[in-house]
């Protein structure tokens, strides 16, 4: 195989015992269930716990150091789930597994793989019944008061026993209490839906603009019902389909928070009819009304006598018969919105001995001041409220609240906060608090903060009118120095081959986060990435050009790595923007080759390549030799899959050229392989061994297994074509071991397609027909191109005489 360009290892090295320390691991070569293969974990755990004090790993500790789930990791352990390979390869490593034995457990865990698809019906019924079930929802707010006629609506045309409706779009103002209602009736609906509950915000009106797309939800309702990343299409339609496919016969509720349009909820529908999905939005989204026939629920404001209820239950009734008339003219001056009366109900909670009346004149006095101000527009009334509730923060926390406006969203954790502030941790951590009792942001995740919309839209003309544009400006800096460099440092643990970038100084204030590890790395970036994304969309938009392509770089590997190839394109089309704004040409030429690199996964070689030609002429003009280098080899590669071996060969030896001058050993081994896979396209098999030969004896000096595995698939070929097909085995099956120790999915479909060859060449057609049916498999969870010639090779191979 020709040497793909540097992908994530996840086989990062994790703190173990030395081999000599460990007693061997008894590993039964009839694993043949998930719970045969647990029952391993298991045994591995207890040996690391006894060379490490006897204290067991629990599974917390477990999630903190690789960013998954506690109970997703229980389940591995309790033999309900089957890890995908990636994850495996991570655990056992974890649990101090020698080399032998991580090769030898990878093959057991393909031997459960496969005992998992011979299972009987009786048996999958069994499965789908311990399956992992998701409940997303997001807690129901305690203070939850009346709305009766539109929660008995709800029930109504969802009833249990024929349901009116498989979709129900609630449409309103903001602010006017749409998600909280959702999530109430949600909650107690929940229990009509045992087969789980899925939960998005998609952002639809975020005044930063970081809308949700549909594949980027997608991905995050298939994470949740246990598809590795792996396993994740790369086309939205493909995702759809697995998403669809997924959830037929399943009876799942599935809430759409926040929708812009039909388009952005359209995808997300599922097809069972057993399923309900309930959407939020300020829009009526009539197309879905229409064409699917979904039910809409308009939802006003609450009546007065609701109003009184929502207050009763945060300051309680006796409060409010005391002073009836304050409580009346504070309603009124909310102008019933639920979103104002929780921001006045949170001020009088924090002075339980302030009268009401002296709210509600404190009300009335900001509102007149901000009539004076802004001419008495009658659309002022909740943003009086807003005003009234910041008017009471100390200065820190209303400075901190202004700032939060040149955030790009959607959240924001702590040491951002710090930095966007310039403040110490401690003090940020106070004032956030303090903001989240104003009931101005929600703690949503320990550690994470975000706001409504509205408020934010607030905050923003807040900074606008108060603050000068350098601290504006300042603030801003502060924030994005905060994610460029800690994304730097964590994109270099995450894959070490990985090139830094030329990085200037953080300013003063600003508060990295300390990346230990690479499991670490992984975890900070699922937390962050959504951000990340908006930062480089914010940093472009706010003349940060600098900032927006270097921190559209951190990103990649990271983004390859969980198959958000879309994702990927976007940031490097920013990143190519940028870098030619700020005429900074590293940037231009590596935003080039990253896009390039994007562009041909998702299927636009002609775009590729013109590219890839841009990068290699900036590269030379940089004398970036290196850099240079490594975009001829990803060239090589995309000539190499249109078929144009002949260029490809060219390239491939320009990179092992360039590698050698540079005296870059790592690169110069892969770029070996590269030309060996070359010289095999064009039937020249003698040279194509001798470089392969040679870049194995590089690579086992480097520890790259991925280029080990691409080189032994190589040979492979190499070994076929000259008619040696046992040594061709062989070589496949070193080659797949190592990349399901990597977790590279396609490449083990690739090189399993080319092993079903030569089983065939060997009269073994039942065994080429298995080996060719688990490739399909993998490239039909892929929604890969290739999927089609694997069934037309299947088709005829079973339709050929023996």
């Amino acid at each position: 195989m020709y040497d793909q360009p540097a992908r994530p290892n996840a086989r990062q090295p994790f703190h173990q015992a030395p081999a000599a320390s460990r007693p061997a691991l008894a590993i039964d070569d009839e694993v043949q269930t998930v719970q045969d293969l647990a029952l391993l974990l298991r045994k591995l755990r207890r040996r690391h716990a006894r060379q490490n004090g006897g204290n067991l790993l629990t599974y917390r500790q477990l999630a903190a150091k690789t960013g998954w789930s506690h109970g997703i990791i229980g389940e591995y352990f309790a033999g309900n789930v089957l890890p995908p390979t990636e994850r495996f390869d991570i655990l056992i490593r974890l649990l101090g597994a020698t080399d032998v034995e991580q090769g030898t457990l990878a093959t057991a865990r393909d031997q459960a793989e496969e005992g998992r698809r011979r299972i009987s019906p009786a048996q999958a019924n069994d499965m789908a019944a311990n399956a992992l079930v998701p409940h997303q929802l997001p807690p129901a707010l305690s203070g939850f008061a009346g709305r009766t006629a539109l929660l008995a609506q709800l029930d109504a045309v969802t009833g249990s026993s024929d349901p009116a409706a498989t979709s129900v779009v609630l449409s309103g103002t903001a602010g006017v209490g749409k998600t909280t209602l959702a999530v109430h009736w949600a909650h107690h609906a929940a229990d009509r839906y045992p087969d789980g509950q899925l939960y998005v915000n998609l952002r639809g009106f975020d005044p930063s603009g970081s809308l949700m797309t549909p594949a980027e939800a997608l991905r995050g309702f298939l994470e949740a019902l246990d598809v590795p990343p792996e396993r994740f299409p790369i086309h939205l339609p493909a995702q759809v389909g697995l998403y669809r496919s997924l959830l037929a016969g399943r009876r799942m509720l599935i809430v759409l928070d926040n929708a812009r349009d039909v388009d952005q909820v359209r995808p997300l529908l599922p097809g069972s009819p057993n399923c309900l999905v309930l959407i939020t939005s300020r829009s009526r989204l009539s197309g879905l009304v229409t064409a699917e026939g979904a039910v809409p629920v308009t939802v006003g404001l609450p009546s007065d006598e609701e109003a009184w209820q929502l207050l009763a239950r945060r300051l309680g009734a006796q409060r409010l018969t005391a002073e009836p008339q304050a409580v009346n003219e504070m309603i009124e001056r909310c102008a019933r919105l639920p979103l104002a009366l929780a921001v006045v109900a949170a001020r009088a909670v924090a002075h339980p001995a302030f009268p009401l009346a002296t709210l509600a004149a404190e009300l009335r006095e900001t509102r007149r001041l901000l009539d004076a101000f802004d001419g008495g527009d009658s659309g002022t009334d909740v943003q009086a409220v807003f005003s009234w509730s910041y008017h009471n923060l100390t200065p820190p926390a209303a400075r901190l609240f202004r700032l939060l406006g040149c955030h790009p969203g959607p959240d924001i954790a702590i040491p951002a906060a710090a930095s966007l502030a310039g403040l110490p941790r401690a003090s940020v951590h106070r004032l956030l608090s303090e903001l989240a009792h104003a009931h101005l942001v929600t703690e949503h995740v320990p550690g994470r903060f975000g706001l409504h919309d509205l408020l934010r839209g607030y905050a923003a003309e807040l900074l606008e009118r108060v603050d000068a544009p350098d601290t504006r400006r300042a603030a801003s800096q502060r924030g994005l120095d905060h994610y460029v460099h800690t994304a730097h440092a964590a994109a270099l643990l995450l894959q070490p081959g990985w090139d830094p970038i030329s990085l200037a100084d953080a300013h003063s204030g600003v508060a990295t986060e300390e990346i230990t590890d690479s499991s670490h790395a992984l975890a900070w970036f699922i937390a962050e990435y959504r951000v990340l994304l908006a930062a480089v969309a914010h940093a472009q938009r706010a003349g940060f050009d600098g900032h927006a392509w270097r921190l559209a770089r951190t990103l990649v590997d990271f983004l390859q790595r969980q198959g958000h190839w879309l994702s990927l394109v976007a940031a490097q089309r920013i990143a190519l923007a940028a870098a030619q704004q700020a005429s900074e040409r590293p940037g231009q030429a590596g935003a080039h080759r990253d896009l390039a690199r994007a562009l041909s996964r998702v299927g636009q070689p002609q775009e590729a390549e013109s590219h890839y030609r841009a990068a290699l002429a900036l590269f030379g003009e940089l004398g970036d030799y290196p850099g240079k280098a490594r975009t001829h080899r990803a060239f090589g590669s995309l000539l190499s899959r249109l078929g144009r071996h002949t260029e490809a060969l060219q390239h491939a030896e320009n990179a092992l050229n360039l590698y050698r001058d540079a005296g870059h050993r790592p690169g110069e081994a892969s770029a070996q392989n590269g030309v060996g896979w070359a010289h095999a396209q064009l039937s020249q098999y003698g040279p194509a061994l001798d470089h392969c030969k040679r870049a194995l004896v590089l690579l086992r000096r480097t520890d790259d297994r991925h280029g080990e595995a691409n080189t032994w698939d190589s040979l492979g070929f190499i070994y076929d074509r000259l008619g040696r097909h046992r040594r061709a085995v062989s070589c496949y099956h070193r080659a797949l071991t190592l990349f399901a120790q990597i977790g590279e999915r396609y490449d083990v479909a690739d090189t399993l397609n080319r092993l079903g060859e030569s089983r065939w060449s060997l009269g073994d057609r039942s065994g080429a027909v298995r080996t060719w049916q688990r490739a399909l498999s993998i490239l039909d969870d892929l929604g890969h191109p290739e999927a089609r010639q694997v069934r037309d090779r299947l088709a005829r191979a079973t339709q050929t005489p023996s």
